[in-house]
């Protein structure tokens, strides 16, 4: 068993995989991260995605940001199940964004990408629940979508310190 997780460490080693936050909060991604702002998104969901991007942002001590992280939102709800007198009974909620990466002092845009997400829904007699329903799947979706651009920007700061190094 000791020669099997020996081995498994060699090959994963010699593989050129490396830790995202290598250096934990102090390491260069993280750092670089901490000085990310995110404008201002309008409208409801745009609000849910801030919020979720801030979260899963580190915050900021003090320094000015180095970035400014732009989005733009489509969200939309489509019908899908229809029964023959015309009722919808399933919807397809789908969050999607493009986001850009911007220097804040130079403007130049550093990473520009879509992000997003779909949800199924199921339509039922009560129209508080479904609405409810659709909420709850908006509040998903922005958290799902929040995960992917902060991961996606993390990529691009590893790399952007590695060949910096």
């Amino acid at each position: 068993m000791k020669r099997l997780a020996l081995l498994l460490a060699l090959a994963t080693a010699g593989c050129g995989l490396h830790p995202l936050y290598e250096g934990g909060a102090s390491g260069p991604v993280a750092s670089s991260l901490a000085r990310v702002e995110v404008a201002p998104i309008s409208g409801k969901n745009g609000y849910l995605l801030s919020t979720a991007l801030r979260d899963r942002l580190p915050s900021r001590s003090g320094e000015p940001a180095l970035y400014r992280l732009e989005v733009k939102l489509d969200d939309s709800i489509t019908g899908l199940g229809v029964k023959r007198d015309d009722t919808i009974t399933r919807e397809r909620r789908s969050l999607r964004a493009r986001y850009q990466l911007v220097n804040a002092s130079s403007g130049e845009v550093l990473v520009d990408a879509t992000a997003g997400s779909d949800a199924g829904i199921d339509v039922v007699n009560s129209e508080y629940a479904t609405i409810a329903a659709e909420n709850t799947a908006l509040e998903n979706l922005s958290q799902i979508v929040a995960d992917q651009i902060v991961t996606r920007i993390a990529v691009y700061q590893r790399r952007a310190a590695a060949s910096a190094k």
